[in-house]
């Protein structure tokens, strides 16, 4: 019998930012429209500009916007969308807007709400996995009736308090023990509610050291069911993937084909069509546990269709269109290694706090064949609305040495600058002997204590400070109005040497300078006299010798700071200006917020003593809480800010005296 196909035309997407990018880009080539819809922010972002429509959601933040049902569902039939695209996270597992969609008469490009019900609350999905004898870790749902304290020591610490919807990190705390229990579970409800409208958390045991190990699978509506072997994702921050590999180093073949048919059976057992990954904690002695199903696209998709050659995005559409799975179970294999990584705003340094602000600088590498999956261009902002996420990128080889390699070759090669960034710790990460080894458990981060930044040498802020010197000086040259012929720095007389001054990784570097009679420059840095030519300046892209050693940089200038992009990464260099700024005082007993963000609570009141480490505001950015500690024993002389409050970076919290 034949099967009956409904071709899909024109597809709305209800996401933003890289995944948006991303279905857009397969959609379009499969010949069918694509529809945006946007909140303010986004409102000239590539996602939008890309689509071939786009509607406006008018609002702001998310649940004025990409969390309002009635919203997108308005958008679809405004535009005419015969199917709707959900991406990952906003709607994309939320059962209520998946049935909303198909009483519409729109296709839902995901499994059926039934199965996004019984998978979106993961307590369910635990007891349906017990059924179909699959391996679960204990746990147990916090009610108002539960002694949680009881639940927890009769566990066994540590702990972990998980939100019951949703993923990403969001709604979870380790807790190690009981002292910390009650506050971690408050805390976990308030990031729930407010990421996914839905507080519901549970206990479940917490293995310290373990691997993530997801399976990707596919069905359609005709009963067939592949797996696309496995992907690990061990390496986390916050409880959310920074990056994530395929195969994994730790699987071989007979455990890869005992995870293969539980993640089978678990589909089967759901009645799964479209795509979804069945998530697993690895433990000791290859036994394994399920830990969730996502029904949907995951994040780290690429680096599965980059091992096994296909377009997991084509087979969501033609599932939804009526279509069998493209391929079977005996046509796919695993080709090379894939390692994806990604790229946040945000500052390793400061404990991985958000980073928002403007993407001045975005120049993605060519060398090294890697893919980069992005949402944000030259000029993009990274809002605090949104996830932080700049890219992915991915990059496949035959070998996953070379694959590691390579990317984090790419991801130094790759110019961004304007805000902070977590670059430099994914290269440093990529680079450590335990990552190489494949040693990627959970607590790789903390075990292994990767370098937060990059090791920069005085060298090199030597050679990015005299590059934007000769950089500058060519430019006032071709801005000449008058005497254009004459050499750089000619004078009829004998002159001092200029210089300047830049601030550029925690050092002050003077840079002096003089122009010969052949055109080079004798310079003076740092007490040592180089001689540099200049092949190339004034334009932004500096090609320099410096002491007969060739250097290439970009380079831009905004007000005192020069954006670098050499060999190695980005440097920003503040120019010191020529006269001192009489405003310039700090305000020593100040707290500042490290982002902007809005004031969840404030913990203390004008004349409370504090005791180094004491919780004084809690702030919410990007989804996430962020605790203000005390960073000494003081008095609070004043509280700056009150709850609901929106603040800006580095506004002022809270004043701390001495105690007397």
């Amino acid at each position: 019998m034949a099967h009956v196909i409904s071709p899909i035309s024109r597809l709305l997407v209800a996401n933003r930012g890289e995944i948006a990018r991303r279905i857009n880009r397969t959609a379009q080539a499969m010949g069918i429209s694509t529809v945006a819809i946007y909140a303010d922010g986004d409102v000239n972002a590539p996602f939008v500009l890309e689509a071939d429509t786009a509607i406006a959601l008018n609002g702001k933040s998310t649940g004025e916007t990409y969390l309002d049902v009635a919203k997108v569902l308005d958008a679809a039939q405004r535009s005419g969308a015969d199917a709707i695209h959900p991406g990952y996270g906003f709607l994309s597992e939320n059962q209520a807007f998946a049935q909303a969609v198909i009483d519409a008469g729109v296709k839902w490009l995901g499994p059926s709400p039934e199965v996004i019900g019984l998978m979106g609350d993961k307590l369910s999905a635990k007891r349906l996995m017990d059924e179909a004898g699959v391996p679960t870790l204990p746990g147990v749902e916090i009610t108002q009736d539960i002694d949680i304290v009881a639940a927890a020591a009769d566990m066994g610490y540590p702990v972990l308090v998980k939100a019951s919807a949703g993923g990403g990190g969001r709604g979870m705390r380790v807790v190690e023990a009981e002292a910390e229990l009650l506050a971690a579970v408050a805390s976990a409800k308030r990031e729930a509610g407010s990421s996914f409208g839905d507080d519901t958390v549970f206990l479940e045991k917490w293995l310290a050291t373990s691997r993530h190990i997801e399976i990707q699978i596919l069905g359609d509506n005709h009963g067939n069911l592949v797996h696309c072997y496995e992907r690990e994702c061990s390496i986390q921050r916050r409880h959310q993937k920074i990056i994530e590999e395929a195969p994994s180093p730790a699987v071989d073949d007979a455990l890869r084909s005992r995870m293969g048919d539980a993640a089978i059976a678990a589909a089967r057992k759901l009645g799964y069509a479209s795509a979804g990954t069945v998530e697993f904690l690895l433990g000791d002695n290859d036994d394994f546990y399920f830990l969730e199903v996502n029904a949907r696209l995951q994040v780290e998709h690429p680096v599965t269709e980059e091992i096994i050659g296909k377009d997991l995005v084509r087979e969501q559409i033609r599932v939804a269109e009526g279509e069998t799975l493209s391929f079977r179970q005996e046509d796919i294999g695993i080709n090379g290694h894939a390692i994806e990584a990604r790229l946040y705003a945000e500052n390793p340094a400061k404990g991985f706090l958000p980073s928002p602000g403007p993407i001045l600088v975005w120049r993605p590498a060519t060398a090294g064949g890697a893919r980069f999956d992005s949402g944000v261009e030259a000029g993009s902002e990274i809002s605090t609305q949104f996830d932080p996420m700049i890219a992915k990128v991915i990059v496949h080889a035959p070998t996953r040495r070379e694959a590691a390699g390579r990317l984090a070759r790419v991801l130094e090669t790759t110019a961004i600058a304007g805000l902070n960034t977590n670059r430099d710790f994914l290269v440093t990460t990529l680079r450590t002997p335990e990552y190489l080894a494949g040693d990627t458990t959970t607590d790789f981060i903390e075990r292994v204590q990767p370098a937060l930044q990059r090791n920069v040498t005085t060298q090199e802020c030597i050679q990015t400070a005299v590059a934007a010197t000769m950089e500058a000086q060519a430019a006032r040259r071709d801005a000449a109005k008058v005497l254009k012929t004459l050499p750089s720095g000619f004078r009829n007389s004998t002159m001092p040497m200029e210089t300047a001054t830049y601030a550029v990784n925690g050092n002050d570097i003077t840079v002096s300078y003089q122009s010969q009679r052949d055109g080079s420059f004798k310079v003076v840095c740092d007490e040592q006299t180089h001689a540099v030519t200049i092949h190339r300046a004034g334009s932004g892209s500096v090609d320099i010798a410096l002491d007969g050693q060739r250097l290439q940089f970009e380079i831009q200038q905004r007000g005192m700071q020069w954006l670098v992009h050499g060999d190695n990464g980005d440097l920003v260099l503040t120019q010191a200006p020529r006269y001192p700024d009489p405003q310039g005082l700090e305000n020593s007993g100040g707290l500042t917020a490290p982002m902007p963000g809005a004031v969840l609570t404030t913990e203390v009141t004008a004349g409370d003593k504090v005791s180094k480490g004491d919780l004084l505001v809690i702030l919410e950015a990007m989804k996430m809480e962020h605790r203000i500690v005390a960073p000494r024993d003081g008095v609070v002389e004043l509280v700056h800010v009150g709850v609901g409050d929106q603040v800006d970076n580095a506004q002022l919290l809270v004043t701390l005296a001495e105690e007397e």
